[in-house]
């Protein structure tokens, strides 16, 4: 299903990352994925509140969470610059679909990275 939300649509997920080589594409294409998907299911599942929300985002934080061994093996890793990178589109996706009182901390709060 593809997003609807126009501001996702043209949103560039890890942007910043994809402009550092010491990010492999590969993986964040996966990153980004996991991202698309959250999105996908917030529109499929339309989460009523901030509860329902954060269930969707801790289930995507888990899937980065998995990445991590993918980014050390090709010699990177989730550091602070792609945390931070991270934890901002969390924050966009929240504030795309209406929940601007999101706490971003919250969002991600599942995080081993």
């Amino acid at each position: 299903m593809p997003v609807g939300n126009e501001q996702v649509s043209t949103h560039a997920f890890l942007r910043g990352l994809y402009a550092d080589d010491y990010y492999p594409d590969h993986v964040l294409d996966r990153g980004k994925a996991v991202l698309l998907t959250l999105c996908e299911r917030i529109e499929s599942e339309r989460p009523a509140d901030l509860t329902a929300l954060y269930a969707l985002t801790h289930a995507a934080t888990e899937e980065f969470n998995d990445l991590e061994a993918e980014f050390e093996a090709a010699d990177s890793e989730i550091e602070t610059v792609a945390r931070e990178e991270m934890a901002e589109d969390f924050a966009f996706v929240a504030r795309a679909y209406g929940f601007t009182g999101a706490d971003v901390e919250e969002l991600i709060a599942p995080r081993d990275w």
